[in-house]
């Protein structure tokens, strides 16, 4: 007898995210978190890429822009010490937010018990054993030691892992030997800011917007906010950083000494943190009854992905754990979560190691090397490209059935007219459920999956397919014109 369907252990974007995912498919989740309330510590700044889209479809997306600390949206984004410019584009291929992550874990949370998930903080799990049928977890709560039972355990708990660790799973890798510290800080009396983004100091002069390399280390300068300058400083050393332990404006301010030789004037600060990079995969993303999913699966050394590949991993596998629990999901489907989200996460490694072989290097030939990578970039298709691969909305799965070009690609967002009046496929998708919508009236199609999905019938302009099936985390099934495959795709996913 199990006390709930899936413990979740960690308490961030992606098990918040999880737990949520899994009560509008009809599982009872537990989050287990060992803090005893929210860290304050400054993690990351920005909500960026195909998590906004995933968002949009759950109703979320106006929520979470009522977070936005800065009024204006980012255009351009670092890329392993160069920048990609995406003002040219009228809908820019990576979208973002200026998020604090403490703000959005709030908002997840409440999104989260609204739908009826229980969060427990204060509650660490010490070990765990698993059997066939179920995994225990040995908790240490504020009101001594006990155990809980489910059919599956999701280890969202960080990069060190503890649940990895207990399940016995590899996380190989690298640990770069450097230190990153950012302050966002008010612009004090004795600084100038200039209207290009450089700033002036009474004893360094001018120092320019954008990358500053020394033999000592890496400044970085920008600001999105009026009144708010952006500085990031990056040091070579080798020892471990905890990323619990608060950074203080005295420990920025050493940094900078240390990288440009001189006092740059901080004002009051807006946020302060430190972090170091790893570049880091889970072997496996499952082991029996276990499963990770974030930054306990992977460690992504570049900024603005971890979050985003983070909770598309807890939509990706909360509908087929739900059907695996409620005993519903055709053979496999729990396996295609790893073989899914592993190609994914080791995607998103390998243009976040890129930004390291980038900005990582400080003579001539890497000076050289990120010129021409700057230059190709002015090229509006490398742009393109390249900001879809950092928002992940190139991740296409493998998909039985159907050789359609929508096939494993997450859907377009087609505004639809029904007999009920217009409507969205982002609104269709609310409720998580698989959707098969028929755009150009084919009932031989729509009997098809009858009981088994949500069928819908609408009409839209630029019809990219007579039928699209859609999966609950928004990717195509199977799109086409004729019923070969069709049943093939609604038995692989959703089963007889």
């Amino acid at each position: 007898m199990t006390d709930v369907d899936v413990i979740i252990v960690g308490a961030g974007p992606t098990g918040l995210m999880l737990a949520a995912e899994l009560r509008l498919a009809g599982a009872r989740p537990l989050i287990l978190e060992r803090r005893p309330e929210q860290g304050k510590t400054p993690k990351a700044h920005g909500l960026s890429g195909q998590i906004l889209d995933l968002l949009h479809h759950r109703g979320l997306l106006e929520r979470v822009r009522g977070l936005v600390t800065d009024p204006v949206p980012p255009h351009r984004f670092p890329f392993g010490g160069v920048h990609v410019d995406l003002t040219r584009f009228e809908e820019p291929p990576l979208k973002a937010l200026s998020v604090r992550q403490q703000s959005l874990e709030r908002l997840l949370e409440e999104h989260a018990i609204e739908l009826g998930a229980e969060v427990r903080r204060g509650h660490e799990v010490v070990g765990l054993r698993q059997d066939e049928d179920s995994v225990t977890a040995e908790v240490r709560g504020p009101g001594g030691s006990y155990e809980v039972s489910a059919p599956y355990l999701v280890g969202c708990d960080g990069g060190r892992s503890p649940v990895r660790s207990m399940a016995g799973i590899g996380f190989p890798g690298t640990t770069y030997p450097e230190v990153n510290r950012i302050g966002q800080v008010k612009i004090p009396d004795g600084l100038t800011v200039h209207d290009n983004g450089d700033i002036e100091t009474p004893e360094l002069g001018r120092i320019k917007a954008g990358f500053t390399r020394t033999d000592t280390g890496v400044f970085a300068l920008g600001s999105l906010t009026p009144g708010i300058v952006f500085i990031q400083t990056t040091e070579d050393d080798p020892g471990e950083v905890d990323d619990d332990v608060p950074m203080t404006l005295a420990e920025l301010g050493d940094s900078i000494r240390r990288v440009l030789g001189g006092d740059v004037p901080l004002g009051e600060p807006v946020r302060l943190s430190r972090y170091q990079f790893s570049a880091r995969q889970a072997e496996r993303y499952r082991e029996g009854r276990v499963l990770l999913a974030g930054d306990a699966a992977h460690l992504l050394p570049s900024t603005g992905t971890a979050i985003n590949v983070g909770m598309s991993d807890s939509v990706n596998l909360a509908w087929k754990l739900a059907a695996e629990i409620q005993g519903r999901a055709p053979e496999g489907l729990l396996d295609t979560y790893h073989a899914e989200r592993h190609a994914a996460g080791a995607r998103a490694l390998l243009q976040s190691r890129a930004q390291v072989a980038l900005r990582r290097g400080h003579d001539e030939a890497a000076e050289a090397l990120r010129a021409v990578f700057q230059e190709l970039l002015d090229d509006e298709q490398a742009a393109r490209r390249l900001a879809s691969h950092v928002a992940g909305t190139d991740t296409r799965y493998p998909m039985p059935g159907s050789g359609h070009a929508l096939a494993g690609t997450f859907v377009p967002d087609l505004a639809l007219e029904t007999d009920e009046g217009p409507t969205s496929v982002a609104e269709l998708l609310r409720p998580a459920r698989p959707v098969l919508l028929d755009l150009a009236g084919r009932p031989e199609l729509r009997d098809l999956a009858q009981g088994r999905v949500d069928v819908h019938t609408a009409k839209t302009e630029d019809r990219p397919a007579d039928v699209l099936l859609i999966r609950p985390d928004g990717y195509v099934a199977w799109a086409g014109d004729a019923p070969d495959g069709l049943g093939e795709a609604l038995a692989a996913w959703f089963g007889a």
